[in-house]
């Protein structure tokens, strides 16, 4: 592992010291808060519009394959340009920081909640959180859809994109290929829609380093290679899956610390569509397959999860912890809890480097290619729709107490109880949006804002006077 690091260590030409890039990453990190949509917003906001690492096409174009894998989708994306820039090393370093803030405020919530049970003022500081991170997703998928959309076809893939997941429920997967379809069909009907690449000539003169970079041909790491592929795969399998084979030889195969290790790297192949899409099909097995954790904890674990930094798929930590703390016999409750926490958080999170440094070389060569670049182009615009599906979510579990899953003939829809509203998360994610839009304030500031706001506001509640 070490020599494979060394090997790829960063390229002289890079203008970006790992130094400063780490430190992105891990402010990247500590504001990903939100799922997919806020954290995309985050990097978008960061890598793109701030420090202009990377271009609006290449992020797209990284995100759609991002998007085709299972597992996490924003912690695949940090990788992908974290290897772009600085080779392995700075695809670890991007992935890591990237899980590390939520792995560490999960870890520590649910100690908590197994001792105490739910902490009102943690609750309140992060529920402000939550209500400000609206502002963050509304911002992303405006600046996003703007640069994506391009024309009217754009858009109206865009549209069906939405409609197709959001009223209809049709699988992420089959509206990937149908986009990629139209796209790859597109080419040839109207081809002034669907334009041709840029240039590696107009990538040598871009105000953006990345493709700066890879238009002047110096970043060599990502040319395709049989060897390195081979060499990839081996290392991140073995990476993967040895702490699994670990704890079944210690424990034995039927172990809850080893049925997680198990269930959990099964789900980390065929978690497609993100973590949304995944979520009851976890939760019916956590909850009545296996019976680690109750209906009411597991909602508790999604509830944490949405509210600190970090993919939402962090939910699995907690459900491991408590499975592991109230029924793993072979270790202490505490010691049986970390070590679920980390052991599925280990299985959840390899995978996602073995695609990236496995399949992004391919991904990056196949950008030239027209027909291609004609079928992710309506991807692109396809995952607009996606991610304004999943900003209309996070909405309406923001906002509303109550969300009931309504059914009209063969359509189903998520419908508010408009009594349940939150007259303070409302007011808390207007506030954040005119700051951050109309008076540009800094998204952590207006995060930490929003925080202590929530916070003050319940003590003055429960003290008033």
């Amino acid at each position: 592992m070490t020599a494979m690091i060394e090997h790829d260590a960063p390229s002289a030409a890079c203008a970006i010291s790992l130094r400063e890039a780490t430190r992105v990453w891990a402010k990247v990190g500590l504001l990903s808060f939100g799922g997919p949509a806020g954290q995309i917003a985050v990097m978008h906001r960061e890598l793109v519009e701030k420090h202009k690492w990377i271009s609006d096409a290449r992020f797209l174009h990284a995100l759609n394959y991002c998007m085709l894998l299972p597992g996490p989708e924003a912690a695949q994306l940090a990788i992908y340009i974290g290897w772009l820039l600085h080779r392995t090393v700075g695809g670890l370093i991007a992935g890591l920081l990237f899980v590390l803030p939520g792995f560490v405020t999960i870890l520590g919530l649910s100690i908590v909640y197994a001792l105490y049970g739910q902490v009102p003022l943690v609750v309140a500081v992060f529920f402000g959180l939550k209500a400000a991170v609206l502002a963050v997703v509304i911002e992303a998928v405006l600046r996003i859809g703007r640069k994506a959309l391009k024309n009217r076809v754009m858009v109206g893939v865009a549209t069906l994109a939405f409609l197709a997941i959001y009223v209809f429920k049709v699988p992420f997967p089959l509206i990937v290929l149908t986009a990629a379809l139209v796209g790859f069909l597109g080419r040839w009907w109207l081809p002034e829609r669907f334009p041709a690449p840029a240039s590696t000539s107009t990538d040598a003169s871009s105000e953006y380093l990345i493709d700066r970079l890879l238009g002047q041909g110096q970043l060599r790491h990502t040319k395709p290679s049989a060897r390195r592929a081979i060499r990839i795969t081996l290392t991140w399998l073995a990476i993967w899956l040895l702490p699994v084979a670990f704890v079944i030889g210690a424990l034995g195969m039927h172990s809850v610390l080893a049925q997680e290790g198990i269930f959990f790297s099964q789900t980390a192949v065929v978690t497609f569509g993100g973590a949304y899409a995944v979520l009851a099909y976890i939760a019916q097995r956590a909850v009545e397959s296996f019976h680690w954790i109750t209906p009411g904890q597991m909602l508790d674990g999604l509830a944490l999860a949405e509210t600190t930094p970090g993919p939402l798929i962090m939910v699995l930590q907690f459900v491991a912890f408590l499975g592991a703390y109230h029924h793993e016999t072979g270790l202490s409750p505490m010691a049986a809890g970390i070590a679920g926490s980390v052991l599925t958080t280990w299985v959840t999170f390899a995978p996602c480097f073995l695609w990236i440094f496995l399949g992004a070389p391919y991904v990056e060569a196949l950008r030239s290619n027209r027909a291609l670049n004609a079928a992710l182009s309506a991807v692109t615009a396809a995952i607009v729709g996606v991610v304004l599906n999943l900003s209309v979510w996070f909405t309406l579990h923001t906002l509303f107490g109550n969300v009931e899953r309504r059914h009209f003939g063969s359509l189903s829809l998520d419908v508010p109880q408009w009594v349940t509203i939150d007259p303070f998360a409302t007011v808390m994610a207007v506030a954040a949006l005119l700051a951050m839009l109309r008076f540009k304030v800094g998204m952590g500031w207006t995060l930490l804002g929003s925080g202590l706001v929530s916070a003050v506001s319940l003590l003055v509640l429960r003290h008033p006077g």
